[in-house]
């Protein structure tokens, strides 16, 4: 047992405001080339726009391919930020202080990532545009409240505008860090952004009762955002598989699942290549993977139940596609996959201790459990499409090009570009979320008086 020693706040300060206030070669270089990836992307969504979805491998009848598995994906990993920084700031833990921010930060990215989806996915721009949020009322046209296309931009925007009032709100009082250490246009900037933080008594009121109420009003809303896509599948009539009533808890709890992984492959890179080792620390990790084996068994007790949904009905059409989906070739591999790296492995490795606190363990496990999430959706996705009408002659199957897969590669290389010119602006880890946490672990408040508090560390 070795005793911790609590660390200064200029060091704090200087520590986790190193990317911030100097960016060292590495990081322009990794800028540099995540921008060209982003400008391969974009490029191939203008060659979308000006040819039309004929540059896809959509096709009659699988009409949705892998802008709908990655869109999918994408809102799952936005809820990291509600289960991390809401949830577990309404039940007071601890140990979720480093992990704040970043989890924060990764919801609003990848809900601005998955907005795009659906209007790529479009061809025509302007058009789903118009649909969702129709202006020529003249006309007589207004919004179809019975379509996905008015409820999906109506929960992602409601959730995306939440997610970001959090994080400006948590943000506030280390802007003001970085106002009283930069000189010159940034120290004007960075005052503005601070909105005048003082440190008063009565703006820590604020902003804390702000952060609470945030908390909870996200709540509904991070549930409701997964059900409205679970939904998307389950209006869909001509599709046998998706009508399943399970679907609204087993898309958020899968959600949760792929969203905390992410922070936990975000945590040991932040970790590495910041060097925060102070910061995040051991018990972080193994609390995340203690999380995470909860989270993932009751989203394996959904699964079950989804799968055997399809057996107990004794539908020929259901019975045929758990076939395809499970003893089919292409798909067979990528279930057994998606089982594998979803569920069996790195759960299997969670339930050492050692596992749960090695770093390089941690940071593969958790990549592949989003590396089996992405594989479940897709295979929701594709082979239902592909066997959605009892006629055989509309059964086909879909072939994603190239164009395709650069995009959504951009898009991974998009959300990363965008977290790296975050972390030059703002710190990822909150600083007076830290220097808080560390002086609640010196003093316990015991009636009237405040002793010290022992800490100690394996």
């Amino acid at each position: 047992m070795q005793q911790r020693v609590a660390l200064p706040h200029k060091q704090i300060n200087a520590d986790l405001l190193n990317i911030t206030l100097k960016a060292p070669l590495w990081w322009w270089i990794t800028v540099g080339v995540l921008g060209l990836f982003v400008l391969a992307a974009f490029s191939s969504v203008a060659v979308l726009v000006n040819k039309g979805l004929g540059v896809t491998g959509l096709n009659r009848p699988v009409m949705w391919g892998l802008f709908i598995v990655d869109f999918i994906f994408w809102i799952g990993i936005s809820h990291a930020g509600v289960m991390l920084s809401a949830i577990l700031r309404l039940s007071k833990a601890e140990w979720r202080r480093p992990a704040t921010r970043a989890a924060e930060v990764l919801t609003v990215l990848s809900l601005l990532w998955a907005a795009l989806h659906p209007v790529i996915h479009a061809g025509r721009l302007w058009r789903i545009m118009y649909w969702a949020f129709p202006y020529d009322f003249s006309r007589g046209i207004w919004i179809n409240i019975r379509s996905p296309l008015v409820w999906d931009p109506s929960a992602i925007f409601t959730y995306l505008t939440g997610s970001a009032l959090f994080v400006i709100v948590a943000l506030i009082p280390d802007l003001a860090v970085i106002r009283d250490r930069t000189t010159g246009i940034r120290h004007q900037i960075y005052s503005i952004l601070a909105m005048g933080w003082r440190g008063t008594p009565r703006q820590w009121k604020l902003q804390i009762v702000a952060g609470f109420l945030l908390s909870a009003l996200l709540l509904p809303v991070f549930v409701s955002v997964h059900s409205i896509v679970s939904w998307d599948f389950a209006v869909a009539i001509s599709v046998e598989a998706w009508h399943v009533t399970i679907f609204a808890p087993y898309f958020v709890i899968g959600a949760v699942h792929s969203g905390v992984s992410a922070v936990v492959t975000m945590m040991v890179l932040m970790r590495w290549l910041f060097g925060w080792h102070a910061y995040i620390r051991e018990e972080h990790i193994d609390a995340l993977g203690r999380l995470l084996i909860v989270i993932a068994t009751t989203w394996l007790y959904f699964f079950f139940l989804e799968f055997s949904f399809a057996l107990f009905s004794r539908e020929s059409q259901e019975i045929a596609l758990r076939e395809l989906q499970v003893f089919t070739w292409p798909w067979w591999p990528l279930f057994l996959t998606f089982i594998l790296a979803g569920y069996v492995i790195p759960v299997g490795l969670w339930l050492s201790k050692r596992v749960r606190r090695s770093w390089v363990m941690m940071f593969w496990t958790s990549l592949l459990v989003n590396i089996g999430m992405w594989l479940e959706r897709l295979i929701i996705v594709i082979p239902g499409l592909s066997r959605k009408t009892p006629f055989s002659f509309d059964w086909g199957t879909y072939h994603p090009s190239l164009i395709e897969v650069t995009i959504i590669v951009g898009g991974y290389a998009f959300v990363f570009l965008l977290l790296l010119l975050f972390a030059k602006a703002f710190p990822l880890i909150p600083i007076f979320d830290i220097k808080e946490g560390q002086t609640l672990s010196e003093n316990i408040k015991i009636g009237r008086r405040t002793v010290p508090a022992l800490r100690v560390e394996e």
